[in-house]
């Protein structure tokens, strides 16, 4: 499963990104944002890197002014992380990996005056991520953040949007990214701070499963960052990969700070 997951990142990092293999690594890069979550590489797995092929790394990252900074599977690759602290990177987290299956799915309540929508209109579209943006503490949407969305989801991707019956306001949104081997991640899932707790994220989550499983899709993962998030995931059918039956597998953030 954690090999599947992996390939399906290296799949999805490339897609609307510049690309280039360093080494034993594969770095993707946003031709529009210096964003880091949009900038970062995957290495192979097994990957043993030299110090010249971290170098090498750094300086493609700085060359383009994009933080270095790396993205994956713990587990397939345990001897990546030792290279780059060497070479002076920190991590960022260690986010506990979850996946669902057709059938472990659970039906969780809309909140009341709350509709859940496919986006598709232009406006629909912009509220989408401007919940987002909004949500991550980011900048208001740029057109070329709404092109991309409408790139993704001719790709196959799904985005779904919680907003206000009465007014159509954005409540939330969140995204299944396109499929690839009838796998996807459940992603970028965010609520404005005015409408949280009301259990938007939960709902906004259930939807999107219910929808990539009606598509094809037989793995939809997703990796947490808050305890809050886990049990939100939790009650919405996912669970965490467990190792060996003693630890989560987990998705590595790592990244050279700003010297």
């Amino acid at each position: 499963m954690e090999s599947r997951i992996q390939a399906y990142l290296r799949f999805a990092a490339s897609q609307q990104r510049d690309t280039e293999h360093i080494g034993p690594f594969l770095a993707t890069f946003s031709p529009h944002t210096t964003n880091p979550y949009l900038n970062y590489a995957i290495p192979e797995d097994g990957a043993t890197p030299s110090l010249a092929d971290v170098n090498a790394l750094i300086a493609a990252y700085s060359d383009r002014d994009r933080q270095p900074r790396l993205e994956y599977v713990t587990k397939l690759a345990p001897a990546v992380e030792e290279a780059l602290i060497s070479a002076g990177f920190t991590v960022e987290g260690r986010l506990p990996l979850m996946i669902c299956t057709p059938g472990s799915e659970k039906l969780l309540p809309i909140p009341p005056e709350i509709e859940l929508i496919l986006p598709v209109s232009d406006d629909e579209l912009l509220g989408t991520v401007a919940a987002q943006n909004e949500a991550y503490g980011e900048a208001a949407p740029s057109p070329e953040d709404v092109d991309s969305l409408r790139k993704t989801l001719a790709a196959g991707g799904i985005a779904v949007l919680a907003r206000v019956a009465a007014t159509g306001e954005p409540a939330g949104a969140g995204i299944c990214t396109p499929p690839q081997n009838q796998t996807t991640e459940i992603a970028g899932i965010g609520v404005r701070p005015s409408f949280r707790r009301r259990g938007i994220a939960g709902a906004l989550t259930a939807r999107l499963l219910r929808e990539a499983f009606d598509a094809g899709v037989t793995v939809a993962f997703l990796m947490t960052l808050h305890e809050q998030e886990f049990r939100v995931y939790t009650r919405a059918g996912f669970s965490a990969i467990v190792s060996e039956g003693c630890a989560n597998d987990e998705i590595l953030h790592i990244s050279l700070p700003p010297q």
